[in-house]
């Protein structure tokens, strides 16, 4: 049977039929294809709710459809991380999480794109933010940190993470009894905070 194409922006920013796309590749590539007129329109108005930035259920439900869409953006779609990013300074703790939670299904390793999405999230300033998360984001410490440290091992040679002062974030966290717990951060952090030191000592010679 063949899988209707999706129509409207309002009833995929909804959670329920966005996690059947992100869990479901076949469905995923059927329903969604990002080059029709119909996911275009999907795109635009999920990007129209996150860059006005006004809290809502719709604006949450809309981060969480970018996020869950991650693994249909190609390449040439560069105007997804920005949005993202600038949530990331949010003073509202939930719209920050759910950036984080977003952007951290763009860098991780199961999608193809994660260094070019990485990159993205460094160009637009990214890093900064997520250094001051990861200190002082109290509900969102450890997802802030396990972004940072896909993006550290996505982009091993970066003057703008080193410029950010991830090292010594990183650094930092590694004492952090409570973050450190976490089997994704003791899974990636070491090695993040290894590749930075090694970075940086060479670029210190």
């Amino acid at each position: 049977m063949r899988v209707p194409e999706l129509r409207s922006p309002l009833h995929l920013a909804s959670r329920a039929p966005i996690g059947v796309l992100e869990h479901n590749p076949d469905l995923r590539h059927s329903a969604f294809k990002p080059t029709s007129p119909a996911a275009k329109a999907v795109v635009d108005q999920l990007l129209r709710i996150a860059d006005k930035g006004i809290l809502d259920d719709l604006l949450i439900s809309s981060i969480t459809a970018l996020g869950c869409l991650s693994k249909t953006f190609r390449a040439t779609e560069t105007r997804i991380i920005g949005p993202l990013v600038r949530l990331l300074d949010e003073r509202k703790a939930i719209v920050s999480r759910e950036a984080v939670i977003a952007l951290t299904k763009f860098v991780c390793k199961e999608n193809f794109l994660c260094v070019e999405h990485s990159k993205a999230i460094i160009e637009a300033e990214g890093a900064k933010h997520l250094v001051q998360l990861v200190y002082f984001g109290e509900q969102l410490q450890t997802e802030a940190l396990i972004l940072l440290c896909y993006v550290s091992l996505n982009v091993l040679e970066s003057e703008d993470l080193a410029q950010a002062g991830v090292l010594a974030v990183l650094a930092w966290a590694s004492k952090q009894g409570h973050l450190v717990q976490d089997s994704r951060v003791d899974s990636s952090l070491p090695e993040a905070r290894g590749r930075m030191e090694l970075y940086q000592s060479r670029r210190s010679r």
